[in-house]
């Protein structure tokens, strides 16, 4: 049987592959929600209106574990698959089932597959998603009054380490213009790699420059379109979380090293799919790049400037990293960068202007209350 063919029929001023993720992510949602109680109906729409697709996705995950959970314990429900569970089981989960759940079983559980003895471990960050999710769940039902008692007052707190902005992971200024020379030259790439590098230099210097100048997220750049440039205005549109559609002015590095990869080294449009013939970042297979070969891509040139093995190398996360911090060092305040790169609260770009080196030196150093004459006659 052939496979059915899915078309969209977008009237949206979205890009197509924008509409398409996003409906492979409430597929994602739907295929998981089949398998929930009927009773969580309700709080399936909840979701739906209350946040973005992808958080949808992780909370139905989390539930669906927890319910799994549940089931396997036999403990506190009969039914033999989930969606079994009755909302009178439910009814008669306390705050200590949960607190068991979260602090004995998820810290470190076994699966068995085939002959092999899978073990899973979660730390705080991990288990306070959890904690997130399945609170959501019984405070959306006890306000729905489908049960009788709000029970997540009784959880236990989680605690979650304290974000240091000595901890935060990024490259300096020398090790960016480190990792550019060698997207440029080739410097530091294996024979093998230089044998790729000939065919995607133009690729991935674009990138990377992206990626340092706007502190991207990788789905950001990855879902980046030609149709997303204009270049006579000078602004390109990237489409953030939530279904953000923000317009980024263009500087002159990246608008030439933009032009230079299409202009030199893309695949002609006559030898793409008509899916393909849009993406901006293509792979040597003329497919939209996947997020793990950005991933590598990114991995490989930062371990080249580290010195340090391909392993070790860091992730487009800590090119985003390196964006905030080097605006930060540049003189632009904490709020312009917490626009430009969309953090939610500006505690997070705090971190990166705490990060900047030397700083207590420097203020002192600038703030003295008597001139050199007055201190020489001490």
């Amino acid at each position: 049987m052939n496979e059915k063919i899915i078309k969209i029929n977008n009237k949206s001023d979205k890009p197509d592959n924008i509409i398409k993720n996003n409906n492979l992510l409430i597929d994602k949602c739907l295929e998981i929600q089949g398998k929930l109680p009927s009773f969580m109906k309700d709080y399936f729409i909840f979701l739906k209106g209350s946040v973005a697709s992808s958080s949808r996705l992780a909370y139905l995950e989390d539930i669906l574990f927890f319910c799994d959970y549940l089931v396997s314990t036999e403990e506190l429900t009969e039914a033999t698959k989930v969606s079994e569970i009755t909302i009178e089981e439910f009814n008669n989960i306390k705050s200590r089932d949960i607190n068991l759940f979260l602090g004995d079983f998820c810290c470190r559980y076994y699966k068995e597959k085939e002959k092999t003895t899978i073990i899973y471990e979660n730390n705080n960050r991990a288990l306070s998603r959890k904690k997130s999710s399945i609170s959501s769940l019984f405070k959306f039902l006890y306000r729905n009054e489908q049960i009788s008692e709000n029970i997540i007052y009784g959880l236990n707190p989680i605690k979650l380490p304290k974000p240091q902005p000595d901890a935060i992971k990024r490259l300096d200024i020398n090790e960016v213009e480190e990792m550019l020379e060698a997207v440029e030259t080739g410097k530091g790439l294996t024979d093998r790699e230089k044998i790729y590098w000939e065919k995607t230099k133009y690729r991935d210097k674009a990138i990377l420059a992206l990626f340092v100048t706007y502190g991207l997220r990788l789905n950001e750049l990855r879902e980046l379109n030609i149709s997303s440039f204009n270049f006579s205005r000078g602004e390109f549109m990237i489409y953030r979380k939530r279904g953000k559609e923000v317009l980024m002015p263009i500087n002159k590095t990246c608008e030439k090293v933009i032009k230079d990869y299409i202009e030199l080294e893309r695949f002609d449009d006559e030898i793409l799919d008509d899916e393909t013939k849009d993406a901006l970042f293509l792979s040597l297979q003329k497919k939209r790049m996947t997020a793990k070969s950005i991933r590598e891509l990114v991995k490989k040139y930062t371990s080249i400037s580290m010195h340090t093995s391909r392993k070790k190398g860091y992730s487009p996360h800590k090119l985003r990293a390196t964006a905030a911090t080097s605006l930060i060092e540049n003189g632009f305040s904490i709020y312009d960068v917490q626009n430009l790169l969309d953090h939610d609260n500006v505690t997070t770009t705090q971190l990166y202007a705490a990060h900047k080196r030397n700083v207590k030196r420097d203020i002192i150093k600038n703030f003295e209350w008597l001139d050199d004459e007055k201190q020489d006659d001490k």
